[in-house]
């Protein structure tokens, strides 16, 4: 595995482990003893980066991701970077099968979630703290000036935003320095590419979310792919409709053209692609899967020159492709 720098000083693998769907929204909770035995194997294959939240669970054990990821990683505590984050919460009045967020991001209840999340992770400090959403009830320079006093108070040692825009990742940075922004970030999902010059202007990282497309950039799926309705949240993405398929299929032979030109896999190439095109993009792919996890560490391993990743990115910004779940939606309470 090999390894960057998000920020000035916070050095995590360059894959990381998005945590999320062994708990929430990829059908029910995984077996926690599978999981826990996959974190461990994480470890050993040089992954140092595990994200969480405290929203990702079920209704009825709302905090379980957090609780997995606490107790599964305390024997490596010393090696690794725990990233969690604050701020949403689930509108469980919703039908939805991806249930509307509410953010909350007042004061007095990131104190309360900070405290939680150290319990739950059974921790002293946690190592990447992010706002999970914007509060627009909430200006951005009063979050960070709670960062400013939890990072004082050794509870947290850096913080980011997640789903940031421009003017907010500057706001907050000059109260506070943000070390990374977690944005979605993937082939069919390149909007927050007009960030790059900010984030290399403040050595901001970029940790990006979702950059397999859910999965579909692995080339796995087909229009005979089934998912479990009313807990997995790809029963209802676009890209995995049946239309969908047909409409990406110039994408899909893209990846699989790439890859046996680089004797790699499809999601190695969408991994590879981002992180050759940036030195401080990490993508954090989640998984339940031991041989997901290697193929994912593996994408580290694979070279694309400057002119492949723009050849890609030419391809990319004139190919067709069907639309792509671009995240839950937001309301207020």
């Amino acid at each position: 595995m090999k390894y960057r720098t998000l920020g000035n000083n916070l050095t995590v693998s360059a894959v990381g482990l998005g945590c999320m769907g062994m708990s929430h929204a990829y059908g029910a909770p995984a077996n926690k003893k599978e999981m826990t035995e996959l974190l461990a194997q994480a470890v050993g294959m040089g992954y140092t980066f595990f994200d969480t939240a405290e929203v990702y669970g079920t209704p009825d054990n709302p905090h379980d991701n957090e609780e997995l990821v606490g107790a599964a990683l305390k024997p490596y505590r010393d090696k690794i970077v725990l990233a969690t984050k604050f701020g949403i919460h689930f509108d469980m009045t919703s039908t939805a099968v991806n249930k509307p967020l509410v953010p909350d991001s007042r004061p007095e209840v990131i104190r309360a979630s900070v405290d939680a999340s150290l319990k739950r992770l059974g921790t002293d400090h946690i190592d990447l703290y992010y706002q999970h959403r914007l509060d627009p009830k909430v200006p951005i320079e009063e979050v960070a000036g709670v960062m400013a006093d939890l990072i004082r108070e050794g509870k947290i040692t850096h913080w980011g935003l997640s789903e940031a825009t421009e003017e907010t990742i500057r706001r907050a940075h000059a109260v506070c320095p943000v070390t990374a922004i977690q944005n979605r970030y993937s082939m069919m999902a390149r909007w927050y590419e007009s960030l790059f010059p900010v984030l290399e202007e403040l050595h901001i990282g970029y940790v990006a979310f979702s950059p397999l497309a859910n999965g579909f950039l692995s080339g796995k799926y087909d229009k005979t792919s089934k998912f479990e309705a009313g807990t997995d949240y790809r029963s209802v993405m676009p890209q995995f409709q049946p239309d969908s398929i047909d409409q990406n299929r110039a994408l899909l032979e893209l990846l699989h053209r790439l890859a046996a030109e680089k004797n790699a896999t499809p999601a190695q190439i969408s991994l590879a692609w981002m992180l050759c095109k940036k030195p401080y993009i990490v993508p954090i792919p989640g998984t339940r899967k031991l041989n997901r996890l290697q193929e994912n560490a593996g994408a580290a391993d694979i070279v694309l020159s400057a002119a492949e990743v723009a050849l890609i990115d030419e391809a990319l910004a004139h190919m067709e492709m069907s639309h792509v779940f671009g995240g839950s939606r937001i309301v207020k309470e």
